[in-house]
């Protein structure tokens, strides 16, 4: 398995990490197209049976229900702006999947993004990502008493479903 550490400034030399690097521009496109709110650029760079997991614990979104939420914002003409601070892709060798785990500047302060992406007959692609606000483990006990009572709402309803 190879492993890329990409922080945003490094100069990588031709033929160097050439995979990682097709990787990595494809991410940094499919976040640009957001915020040019280019739709269908950005989900033209995604699998058709891609998964979008947003921040909120309902968000959990095939590419269809996701493209359906998404429209609105990208149909405004702005959609979101994540800039990367920091990204590390992992390639396994002979395979046609990638993952990807990364630090975004966004309006919501820093979040945690990560992501598979497979390869098609068109490129990369991104068949995979999860959006989580990173929160500093000393607000943890503030941040969980702000959401407890969604939470414990969201948890008996889907307790119900269960049944």
């Amino acid at each position: 398995m190879k492993k890329l550490i990409v922080p945003f400034l490094m100069v990588f030399s031709t033929g160097c990490f050439a995979q990682e690097n097709e990787i990595n521009t494809v991410i940094q496109q499919w976040h640009k197209a957001a915020a040019d709110a280019n739709f269908e650029a950005y989900f033209g760079l995604m699998t058709d049976d891609a998964i979008f997991i947003g921040t909120d614990p309902t968000e959990n979104w095939n590419c269809t229900d996701f493209k359906a939420f998404a429209k609105p914002y990208f149909d405004k003409g702005k959609a979101w702006s994540f800039s990367g601070l920091e990204r590390t892709i992992f390639v396994e060798e002979n395979t046609a999947l990638a993952w990807f785990d990364e630090l975004l500047d966004t309006q919501m302060g820093i979040c945690r993004g990560s992501g598979v992406l497979q390869k098609t007959e068109k490129g990369w692609k991104i068949k995979h990502y999860v959006l989580s606000i990173a929160i500093p483990n000393e607000n943890v006990k503030e941040i969980t008493a702000l959401k407890e009572k969604f939470d414990t709402d969201l948890m008996q309803k889907l307790r119900a479903d269960k049944n």
